[in-house]
């Protein structure tokens, strides 16, 4: 007899191995493009050229597994932006524990998501400073070739690493962690010597105690209102990012449970059940902030509605500081990790997004008009569309299921529009959305393909096609090309790659995280998870077209890859290292920097060729 057991794997195995033979059929070898079965799709062939997308030699297994940084041999690293850099003079040098007012005057800790934005095009090369002051340690002999703005977010930091202790001692300690959190906005340039910071006026500091509004249609609730009427402030759990056309910044908040304890009996216990997001205050709060700061208290009756403040998509204009960041309700509220925007049909814009929990959902959302007139009236093309939930067949198709009151299920269980934006995962929930095995970064192909990494899910009992393994501890990217140019309900998608298929190649990973796709079909992936072979967490590129891997970069004992971004000619890519040592501050001596004392701090990478050429080639 054949156990029940086996024949799920036969039967995933099939799923697999009919996704990539569909594939190739799709992808043809002739010189001529293959339609597929739904209308507005478009594939492009393999072409010989493909095949040399990714033409460096790979880091071994043995140097991925080091104590310290290993690149490909065509490539070098320079270190740049750790946590604690002063972003003026006045501030002084970096040292450890630092004080709340440093913190909040210095780079953060937990970097993550990033964006590198050019100068706008209403400026020109006669523009000389570009509102930029040169750091008076750099030699004016050194010729600037190149400005802009580099928006860092910053996710996380252990107590042990921000404040040198377990858990805060006063409200001193608890501001000195908050200020770490957030977001830094930072104006750097490239001389003729490599990139640097400089002071400007776009620099500055957005974190947790930071003026923020709302727009949208929650923006008005009761349920982002506080009894004590206290004005809405700040950003935390800055996970991965997105950009806009118009040339603005978006920080996703992802794990905002962690930050609220309570002190006390819980007055509302079922309206924090309610949205399903994780707020348990029996499990405590690991930054104890609500020991001192009654805004993350969620026995403080006074507070109620905090809650709610976060986990939302932030804009922020990284070339006005003047403007207050923007949250923008219409996107939802869950544990966003990334937002992909594409321009759709009708000049529409169409935002991706993955909620960064095990069993959670992929959400789509598109404005209502062509995005470029609603700017020109006012109005935010992120405040006024539709937003839906994925649904994936067996047959490798699917449809985006839409999320509104006009669905009586939704109505009578969730509420109206507010009520639904608030407790998007609660809403998705009433209908047949897809729980997937933690979807983390969207990315989108100028092939018309959106990528999606789906990083594991050790505790899957029961696999389907669209998560082929159960359990699934190293991950798997899955992709999907929508109908009607990203505005259609329907979709093909397939596998595209299986993590536990890598092992033992030149681009073994495991636990893929951020993602991002270049113009050529080059996809960066960085890792968050345990690797094969004892490897250290690593960048590997991917060919989309020939699903050929190579591992770039490895990183240090303990730290995750992330925040993935290059500068306008893409001859650097600029990714960083989080949490190296992992919390451990014996662990790890990252990025030796020859101060004193030695702890590891959280920083970026400029990755370029030696020979100038355009990086992942």
């Amino acid at each position: 007899m054949v156990s029940n057991q086996a024949n799920s794997k036969r039967h995933i195995r099939n799923i697999v191995r009919q996704a990539l033979s569909r594939r190739k059929f799709l992808q043809g070898s002739s010189a001529f493009a293959v339609s597929s079965t739904l209308p507005g799709f478009f594939l492009r062939p393999v072409h010989a050229q493909d095949e040399d997308l990714i033409g460096f030699t790979p880091v071994t297994q043995s140097d991925a597994a080091g104590d310290w940084i290993a690149i490909a041999p065509e490539y070098e690293a320079n270190i740049l932006y750790p946590w604690g850099t002063p972003l003026n003079a006045e501030v002084g040098d970096f040292v450890w524990p630092p004080t709340d007012a440093q913190q909040a005057e210095q780079i953060g800790v937990g970097h993550d998501g990033m964006w590198f934005f050019p100068p706008p095009k209403v400026q020109t090369d006669t523009d000389t400073d570009n509102g930029m002051v040169a750091s008076s340690e750099t030699p004016k002999e050194d010729k600037v070739v190149e400005r802009g703005v580099l928006c860092l977010n910053h996710e996380f930091g252990s107590n042990e690493v921000v404040i040198g202790k377990e858990d805060p001692e006063s409200l001193a300690d608890v501001r000195t962690s908050q200020h770490a959190h957030g977001v830094s906005v930072l104006d750097i340039e490239r001389t003729e010597n490599g990139w640097r910071f400089v002071g400007g006026c776009n620099t500055r500091r957005i974190h947790v105690n930071s003026p923020v509004r709302f727009s949208g249609p929650a923006a008005d609730s009761e349920l982002l209102d506080r009894p004590d009427g206290a004005v809405p402030l700040g950003t935390l759990n800055n996970c991965g990012c997105g950009k806009t056309p118009w040339g603005t910044y978006l920080t996703c908040e992802e794990n905002f449970h962690l930050y609220f304890g309570a002190s006390g009996g819980l007055p509302r216990t079922g309206q924090l059940q309610r949205g399903r997001v994780g707020l348990n205050p029996d499990l405590g709060s690991i930054y104890s902030w609500y020991l001192f700061d009654k805004r993350f208290d969620l026995s403080n009756e006074g507070s109620r509605g905090e809650e709610n403040r976060f986990g939302w998509v932030v804009e922020i204009d990284p070339y006005d500081a003047s403007k207050t960041p923007v949250k923008r309700t219409a996107l939802g509220r869950f544990k966003h990790e990334s937002c992909e925007i594409v321009i759709g049909r009708d000049n529409r814009i169409v935002a991706y997004m993955g909620d960064d929990e095990a069993d959670e959902f992929i959400y789509k959302f598109i404005s209502d008009e062509d995005y470029e007139v609603m700017l020109e009236r006012g109005d935010s093309p992120l405040d006024h569309g539709r937003l839906f939930v994925a649904h994936f067949d067996d047959d490798f198709t699917g449809r985006w299921i839409r999320l509104h009151d006009g669905n009586p299920i939704i109505r009578r269980r969730v509420g109206r529009a507010a009520e639904i934006a608030v407790n998007t995962r609660m809403a998705a929930d009433q209908v047949d959305a897809t729980p997937m095995d933690r979807p983390e970064w969207v990315a989108a192909g100028q092939d018309g393909y959106v990528y999606c990494a789906l990083t594991n899910n050790a505790g899957r009992v029961t696999a389907n096609a669209p998560n082929p393994q159960a359990p699934n501890p190293d991950g798997h990217i899955i992709r999907w090309r929508d109908s009607d140019n990203h505005l259609g309900i329907r979709f093909e998608w397939d596998i595209f790659k299986l993590a536990s298929d890598t092992h033992g190649t030149a681009g073994s990973f495991s636990d893929p995280d951020s993602i991002w796709i270049d113009p050529d079909g080059r996809l960066f992936i960085g890792t968050d998870g345990n690797q094969q072979n004892g490897m250290n967490n690593q960048l590997v590129v991917a060919n989309t077209m020939t699903g050929t891997v190579k591992r770039l970069l490895s990183g240090v004992p303990g730290c995750e890859i992330t925040g993935i971004t290059p500068n306008a000619d893409r001859s650097t890519l600029f990714v960083n290292v989080q949490h190296p040592g992992n919390g451990d501050l014996s662990a790890s001596d990252f990025p030796r920097l020859d101060e004193e004392p030695v702890v590891p701090r959280d920083a970026t990478i400029a990755i370029s060729r030696k020979d100038g050429g355009v990086v992942g080639s």
